[in-house]
């Protein structure tokens, strides 16, 4: 399928009068109930997470010259660290031109959802295996009715590429197909690997649980020149100027207990037993600058899940950073591209 991307000399401007008025038209923001859990070790609120779809047949309406006639299912959004569900209305607009209803979670201590630490700042968990339940149980209970017996695909970025792995593992038959964004198969920690859990383990029994690790800090409304680099500047500073005028997208730090579950997480999506009950066939792009995921995690899974006889395969993007929604169109062309077209045709296993 053929589509332009967003002309980013006037990304603002587009976004502005075209993107938004059409997500708008076709939006339903809704709440569930957070997953029950048998692993949690900590007594905490349950509380309710916010969610946003966007529906194809509502969009269908507005008549737009490129989109797709076809309906093709739902592609399910798994956001990434500190993220929130408007952070994709980009991407969410290629799905629905491509022909897919678009379904996003805001994880526990982002966006909306419930929260767990008094500072907004900071992203708090007790047992990471929430993330899994709540994204399983959205799936299940959200998605699905919005596909309408057609396919479920996932999309998940970074933090949330990491839970939707898990979710591969734990519940193997929920999606039909999976693209994995830099996914945080392990976390770059600015310390060895082999040495960062027995710290942040260290830094949780001596009271630091809910502290914000060293090197994070509270938002700021400047642009770290740090995102810049090899990105679309267009595109991050819009993404700055949605945090910037929601206190409820200004989260911006991992406590050692964010740290602590992520690399548990980590180790158990590692793992070749779990590898090998996945049998969603996966795309998994992966960044060549990356600052805050291992590459060579991400290749070592793609490996493990061919090994247990899944479609896997993992694609390079050069010149890229982290956040690949966000790159130039020059690379962003390939990317969106690879995504649908994966989505979009037959896999013959």
């Amino acid at each position: 399928m053929q589509f332009d991307l967003l002309d980013e000399r006037h990304y603002a401007e587009t976004m502005s009068t075209s993107v938004l008025p059409a997500l708008s038209s076709c939006r339903v923001d809704g709440w569930m109930e957070a997953a029950p859990t048998t692993h949690n070790r900590v007594n905490v609120n349950p509380g309710k997470l916010h969610y946003v779809c966007y529906r194809a047949d509502q969009f269908d309406a507005l008549h737009c010259s490129t989109a797709s006639a076809r309906f093709r299912g739902v592609v399910v959004i798994s956001h990434g660290f500190t993220e929130f569900a408007v952070k994709y209305d980009e991407m969410a607009w290629y799905f629905l031109l491509a022909g897919y209803s678009v379904c996003i979670l805001e994880h526990r201590g982002h966006g909306f959802s419930v929260r767990d630490v008094s500072d907004p700042n900071l992203v708090w968990i007790d047992d990471w295996h929430r993330y899994v339940e709540d994204l399983s149980h959205f799936c299940s209970q959200v998605a699905q009715e919005y596909a309408g017996g057609l396919p479920v695909y996932l999309f998940g970025h970074s933090m949330g590429g990491a839970i939707g792995a898990a979710v591969l593992q734990r519940y193997p038959t929920l999606f039909d197909k999976a693209v994995l964004s830099s996914p945080m198969i392990a976390p770059r920690t600015g310390m060895p690997l082999w040495l960062a859990p027995a710290v942040v383990e260290t830094a949780c029994k001596f009271g630091f649980a809910r502290h914000i690790v060293p090197g994070h800090a509270p938002f700021v409304q400047e642009i770290n020149e740090r995102d810049y680099r090899h990105a679309s500047a267009q595109r991050i500073e819009w993404f700055q100027s949605v945090r910037s005028h929601h206190v409820e997208y200004q989260t911006s730090a991992a406590t050692f207990a964010w740290v602590r579950e992520a690399l548990r997480m980590s180790r158990s999506v590692l793992k070749q037993s779990q590898c090998d009950r996945i049998e969603t066939p996966l795309l998994l792009f992966q960044a060549t600058n990356d600052d805050y995921v291992l590459e060579r995690q991400e290749s070592q899974f793609v490996q493990q899940v061919q090994e247990g006889g899944c479609y896997a395969e993992l694609v390079h993007i050069e010149n890229s950073r982290h956040e690949l929604f966000g790159m130039p169109n020059s690379a962003m062309s390939g990317y969106v591209g690879g995504i649908i077209d994966f989505f979009n045709r037959t896999l013959h296993l």
